[in-house]
């Protein structure tokens, strides 16, 4: 690892360190650091912390997710939401709040419905043994907007207030309501980027193509199944505690590159500090923006991303 890569990656822990700090002085209501230590804001103190930790655990998982799929689909386009999770997601919760069991079963009924939508979108896209990188990615097309097509309709023609709370939801929001959830979802995801990581050598070969990695002994069709599943995983654990975040995993893997290269052996844990510190900032912009109230932080993360991927795209395209 030379100097400056070193360099970066200590000014990147250091922007983690700093929004963490952020996250934890800042809310919508507020108290300083002194008093958040004081035993009757202690409360505060563990529901800030709580979010901060779901917000890394978010930027972290939605960061490599989006790096696996754009190396393995060879798309710079692929985001953790391609495979049909999101809506999915969407559609199992609308279904658990219309049947009134969407209290503590909310997460697990969402997480069920993103799981489905990927065997779904995968059963769509196999071609016997084989999956086409192009059918793979008309198929998650097809399935997100038939299922969201779906939740509307349910909601328009449903009078369960629920449902209305339910958007927000769906629009990204870090509260922690069940710390088990936390610790079970933050384990999946972890173990999912430590597995991710254990590919990064077949992921650079494939990002050059798929006939080079082949003839270096790389079982292409099985690592692309199994880095699918991982990042399907990954994706439904966090859609199911905190909703749709837009714009992390697509956006984050293509700024890493810029300054630290393509190689995915320092890419991966990169991506997972400069996930987790832009999940953590816009957190915190979420909340302290318009305070009282709370922005659902997908709407952030779409508004800062968006510019951003534009701009990206515009330089790409230049240098084409």
């Amino acid at each position: 690892m030379s100097p400056l890569l070193k360099r970066k990656i200590l000014l990147l822990f250091i922007i983690l360190l700093l929004a963490i700090l952020w996250g934890i002085a800042k809310g919508s209501v507020d108290v300083s650091l002194v008093e958040l230590f004081l035993k009757e804001n202690r409360q505060i103190l563990y529901l800030r912390l709580a979010r901060i930790l779901l917000a890394i655990v978010a930027g972290s998982g939605l960061a490599v997710s989006g790096i696996a799929l754009q190396a393995t689909l060879r798309n710079p386009l692929a985001e953790p939401y391609l495979l049909g999770t999101s809506s999915g997601a969407g559609l199992g919760a609308v279904i658990a709040i219309i049947m009134g069991i969407y209290r503590i079963y909310l997460p697990f009924a969402a997480f069920i419905g993103a799981i489905l939508s990927v065997i779904l979108v995968y059963a769509i896209a196999r071609e016997r043994t084989r999956i086409r990188v192009q059918s793979l990615i008309l198929s998650g097309v097809i399935v997100s907007i038939t299922l969201s097509a779906i939740i509307v309709f349910l909601i328009s023609v449903s009078g369960n207030e629920a449902l209305h709370g339910l958007m927000w939801w769906l629009w990204g929001n870090l509260q922690v309501y069940d710390f088990k959830l936390l610790l079970i979802v933050s384990a999946v995801v972890f173990m999912g980027i430590i597995a991710i990581f254990a590919f990064s050598q077949d992921l650079n070969a494939i990002s050059i193509g798929e006939e080079e990695a082949i003839h270096l002994g790389i079982r292409v069709e099985r690592i692309k199944k199994i880095l699918i599943l991982i990042t399907s995983l990954i994706s439904a654990s966090l859609v199911s505690v905190c909703g749709i975040i837009g714009f992390v995993g697509l956006i984050i893997p293509h700024i890493v590159r810029l300054i630290i290269g393509a190689n995915h052996k320092f890419l991966i844990p990169v991506s997972c500090l400069g996930g987790a510190a832009f999940m953590v900032t816009c957190d915190v912009v979420s909340r302290t923006i318009f305070p009282p109230l709370e922005i659902p932080i997908g709407v952030i993360t779409a508004i800062i991303g968006a510019p951003v991927f534009i701009v990206l795209l515009k330089r790409t395209q230049r240098v084409k």
